[in-house]
């Protein structure tokens, strides 16, 4: 990635809003040019609609920094299915207190990542390319998992649940439909572990409408017992590597 610039073609991002200041602080002119190379280079490459770009600010950078409301201090976080990095680096940008890591399975969205990382400068932010249930064993369990239309909300739970650690929390921004989604994957969520669930709004004042987030909680066996056992065989194999390697 060259830079930021942007093509004689595109449109560019737009102003961006005056609470944008707020949410992003001193991280304000990376989110900016974060907002410029998703208008240019991440159009260009496919991983943003062009028909996205005026609406980047309301609809991405801020929409998905909000979240930041629903994460607790200083844990860690891993971005499932980061894609360019949509919630992840709007999240990073907002809370530098968090260690998060953008787990994304096709290496051209990897490759947009990291060069992204490291041209915003972003110390606490890891990228890792594979699936989550790939990686599971390998992978140190977080605190927090964060997603944002990836897929429907049982089959979600089931590549991020695995990835918590216990007592953890899932939060997917979803939309109108966060209510019926959820409820019809308790059955599926109670298999997985998961204790408790919940729909929080956030970005009162920032983003219109407020943000819809599914919080999912889980108990002392995140993944439930399926997962357990896969998680185990998975530490095994892991552990086997490193005596050979």
């Amino acid at each position: 990635m060259d830079g930021p610039g942007e093509s004689e073609d595109s449109p560019g991002p737009g102003e961006p809003p005056p609470q944008a200041k707020r949410v992003f602080g001193d991280r304000f002119p990376d989110a900016v040019r974060y907002a410029e190379i998703l208008a240019d280079v991440a159009v260009t490459r496919g991983l943003i609609g062009p028909r996205e770009v005026p609406r980047l600010w309301e609809r991405h950078l801020l929409n998905c920094a909000v979240l930041g409301e629903a994460v607790p201090e200083r844990v860690t976080v891993c971005d499932v299915g980061s894609g360019a990095g949509l919630p992840g680096i709007p999240l990073a940008l907002a809370r530098p207190d968090l260690e998060i890591t953008l787990l994304e399975p096709l290496l051209r969205r990897t490759n947009f990542l990291q060069e992204v990382v490291e041209l915003l400068d972003l110390p606490h932010v890891t990228v890792l390319r594979g699936r989550a249930e790939e990686v599971m064993g390998s992978f140190k369990p977080v605190h927090v998992v964060t997603a944002r239309a990836v897929a429907p909300l049982d089959r979600l739970a089931s590549w991020g649940v695995p990835l918590l650690r216990p007592y953890g929390e899932m939060l997917a921004i979803k939309g109108s439909g966060a209510p019926e989604e959820l409820k019809a994957a308790r059955a599926a969520l109670g298999k997985l572990g998961v204790v408790e669930t919940s729909l929080l709004r956030v970005g009162e004042g920032v983003v219109d409408p407020p943000a819809t987030i599914v919080r999912v909680q889980v108990g002392e066996s995140p993944g439930g017992i399926r997962f357990a056992a896969k998680r185990a065989k998975a530490a095994r194999l892991e552990r086997g590597r490193r005596r050979r390697g």
